[in-house]
């Protein structure tokens, strides 16, 4: 007995070091400058047993875009991962045997959130294919399928023309974006932009100087001024010699201009003609389907989200948790009500959980690491678990984790990163050198976290080498 009691004191202090953080963890945060009273982590068993670390885990804190696998996971269960967008086109008129359309044309859109410039190109030329040449009256955009709250894409960072400030739309044509390359050629920078639209019009005085290529984009400056349909995108400043094509993605019309631009270049290259306007409107009741688009599965959709951590379809995916309600919109507020009501049947509890719009792009997201962790946990046990594991960067691999340092851990862990000004994050599954499965959460809320990245890394590395058995 005594020498079991003796055994016992001894491994109670081993147990609750345990719970903090690993030493390698520990002092890349010291290096960094921050505390470990500044991180939330969670280290524990994907399948069945107590968690190793968990340092903070109760504390709600910003996760950042790691908040995409609460939208993911909710998505893939309640809406499934055959589930597809549709965005339907109907004729408010007579259509002629010529193909001339006495009246409008309605698009209604369902909330597709990679509705791509070809995408939209496919779909007129298919319209054409269909006998539809010419539209006497307008285009009529219905974007009643998600409601429509004022929107400020300022708002979160004052650099409204971003590509991933872009609202959430019914009718997303393209992300509602241009990305733009800058091709260095002796000492001057070739622009171009995608979808090279009529009405995008680049002035460029980017200069090449020998430099490394590093953060590319710190010398560059833009400025963007739309004036109806038209917008002068002007470029200034520098691009270091040493890099090679690089693209940048700006918002530079608003939706409606947007749209309109896209839609009447492509029906016009599609060989259509258009006679009215193109203009917001409901779908008058008598109009009929001519044609429907579909996109491509959910699954493959949440993929390209978590991959490269695109905000605006995450925002997208998370209206569409709401818009199967019969006869009423889409809306935040009814989305986060379905999601908080099935995170209560999974048995999963979210103490001071807030979700804002869906993404993590936000100041006022918040939610815990053990939320996360039990959340990976229940996934782990769900159907959807391929889905929703094989969506998740692959470390050093692939997607926004491609660029990780090289480790042992590269390739044995599949997970989704998340960074903002202040904020540091990392969640998924970890393989062991011993094939066993772990669940990895680290979140660090500081002045200095973004320079806390290789401590995330020091705890993917750590549970990797199999530290944690």
């Amino acid at each position: 007995m005594r020498l079991a009691a003796l055994v016992l004191t001894l491994a109670l202090p081993a147990a609750a070091a345990m719970r903090g953080l690993p030493p390698s963890v520990h002092d890349a945060l010291a290096r960094a400058g921050v505390p470990d009273s500044a991180a939330a982590v969670v280290v524990e068993p994907a399948e069945s047993g107590a968690p190793v670390v968990a340092l903070r885990a109760d504390a709600p804190v910003n996760p950042a875009s790691v908040m995409k696998l609460l939208t993911s996971y909710a998505a893939l269960e309640l809406l499934g991962p055959a589930f597809t967008f549709k965005t339907d086109v109907l004729l408010s008129g007579e259509l002629s045997a010529d193909g001339v359309l006495d009246g409008d044309l309605v698009i209604r859109g369902g909330g597709d959130p990679k509705l791509t410039y070809e995408r939209v190109w496919q779909l007129m030329h298919a319209l054409r294919s269909r006998g539809l040449r010419e539209v006497k009256g307008d285009i009529v955009i219905d974007r009643s399928y998600f409601t429509a709250p004022a929107y400020d894409p300022g708002r979160f960072d004052n650099e409204p023309k971003r590509g991933y400030n872009v609202g959430p739309d019914a009718f997303l044509v393209n992300f509602q974006a241009v990305q733009f390359t800058f091709a260095p050629e002796g000492d001057t920078v070739r622009v171009t932009a995608e979808p090279d639209l009529p009405s995008v019009e680049i002035a460029t005085r980017v200069k090449v100087v020998k430099e490394p290529c590093g953060w590319w984009r710190r010398n560059l400056q833009y400025d963007v001024q739309q004036n109806g349909m038209l917008a002068l995108v002007s470029f200034s400043g520098t691009m270091p010699s040493e890099c090679d094509e690089k693209t940048f993605t700006l918002a530079v019309l608003d939706a409606a201009a947007y749209t309109e631009a896209v839609l009447r270049w492509t029906w016009s290259e599609a060989g259509g003609v258009l006679r009215g306007k193109v203009r917001a409107g409901k779908a008058p009741d008598d109009a009929r389907l001519f044609y429907r688009d579909e996109s491509e599965p959910l699954e493959n959709l949440v993929r390209d989200m978590n991959k490269f951590s695109n905000n605006v379809m995450a925002r997208q995916i998370y209206l569409a948790l709401s818009a199967q309600r019969p006869g009423e919109p889409a809306s935040e507020a009814a989305s986060e009500a379905i999601l908080r009501d099935w995170l209560k049947s999974k048995s999963i509890d979210a103490p001071g959980l807030v979700i804002d719009n869906g993404s993590g792009l936000s100041r006022e997201t918040r939610i815990t690491a053990g939320t996360l962790a039990a959340l990976l946990r229940s996934a782990w046990a769900s159907p959807y678990m391929p889905e929703l594991a094989s969506s998740l960067p692959l470390f050093g691999t692939d997607g926004t984790l491609k660029l990780r340092p090289a480790s042992g851990a590269a390739g044995h862990a599949h997970l989704k990163g998340g960074t903002l000004n202040g904020v540091q994050s990392l969640a998924g599954y970890v393989i062991d050198v011993k094939g066993r499965r772990w669940i990895a959460v680290m979140i660090v809320n500081h002045g200095n976290a973004n320079a806390a990245q290789p401590a995330l890394d020091a705890l993917v590395e750590w549970v990797h080498e199999g530290a944690p058995r």
